[in-house]
């Protein structure tokens, strides 16, 4: 006799592995159909799993003989003592978890589960009024991306997201193991090191292209540093920031910097 079974997963070896595992069978026992591919959607938004039918066959069951012999009376169980497992509490939200923060805590969370990363999410208000999330675990790298990328595009998502239906819009910030504050130590002191080189050679100093994130920092670095001005030139996705060297009598009423995007 044929049986069928139906199993998904991110992967058809993973749906079939999945089959194999339930039945107790080898490859070589099983036919399998594949029902739908697995499809891979932008930062897995969309992602459809693989689904697939096996078939494998079972003895037909021997039919019941005439005479049965009556299965003995079943002796009157006694009452076991069970031992209520408590289970463990879950990890509380935020006592303040206002509806801003579940629509939040919502969407990342779901966006972590559609990449496969395994994130504790910490989120709490800003001075501003804005919200921060924090994310931290294993897995983090593919979180954050080539010089953040990733990390930008998840804030960017989480943002249209959670203001799309608000009349009133908040800024969120998400960052993932602290990278955010490093970055900003990082461009700090590169800004300063071009500072430093624009006035040796008194000359302009043309940084990589950056975000308008990125950029705002290097700008907010050197507002304050004398001999240097700084200002943005070329379009998007490479505009970049120029340190200029500021002369004599320029230095003492420089702007802070002629652009801050």
């Amino acid at each position: 006799m044929i049986k069928y079974l139906e199993k998904s997963g991110r992967t058809m070896e993973e749906a079939i592995a999945a089959a194999l595992s339930e039945l107790g069978l080898s490859e070589e026992e099983i036919s399998v159909e594949v029902l739908e591919r697995a499809k891979s959607g932008f930062l897995g938004i969309g992602a459809q799993p693989a689904v697939i039918r096996v078939s494998y066959e079972v003895p037909d069951e021997p039919a019941a003989t005439a005479v049965e012999t009556p299965a003995p009376a079943p002796k009157k169980a006694e009452p076991k003592k069970v031992e209520e497992k408590k289970a463990e509490p879950k990890k509380a939200a935020p006592i303040d978890e206002s509806a801003e923060f579940a629509a939040v805590r919502s969407f990342v969370s779901g966006l972590m589960e559609r990449m496969g990363v395994e994130a504790d999410i910490e989120i709490s208000r800003r001075d501003n009024g804005g919200i921060n999330v924090k994310l931290s675990g294993s897995g983090m790298g593919a979180i954050i991306g080539r010089r953040g990328e990733t990390l930008d595009a998840i804030q960017h998502l989480t943002n249209y997201v959670v203001n799309r239906d608000n009349d009133k819009h908040m800024h969120i910030s998400v960052d993932a193991e602290n990278y955010r504050a490093k970055r900003e130590e990082s461009l700090t002191k590169l800004a300063e090191k071009m500072a430093e080189k624009a006035i040796k050679y008194k000359r302009s100093m043309a940084l990589e292209p950056m975000n308008s994130y990125e950029r705002h920092v290097i700008h907010t670095a050197l507002q304050n540093y004398e001999g240097v001005t700084t200002s943005s030139t070329g379009v998007e996705p490479n505009r970049r920031v120029v340190v200029s060297y500021v002369r004599g009598e320029q230095n003492e009423n420089k702007p802070q910097s002629r652009e801050w995007a």
